[in-house]
């Protein structure tokens, strides 16, 4: 079970750093809000992060 628990991390982190690579600060706050908003049951800080995601995603 340790190890699911380790290649889940690895993934996380993994796409964070793609995330913070690939679009800087602004898409990692919105990556944190995002999922922050989705394990507090929160929908106004998950959406905020959705929407700052999708503009970021938008040509």
């Amino acid at each position: 079970m340790p190890l699911v628990y380790l290649a889940v991390a690895a993934l996380v982190i993994g796409f964070e750093q793609f995330v913070q690579w690939t679009y800087g600060p602004m898409g990692i706050i919105a990556f944190l809000a995002l999922s922050l908003g989705l394990k507090a049951r929160n929908g106004l800080l998950g959406g905020i992060g959705a929407v700052i995601l999708v503009m970021l995603l938008a040509p």
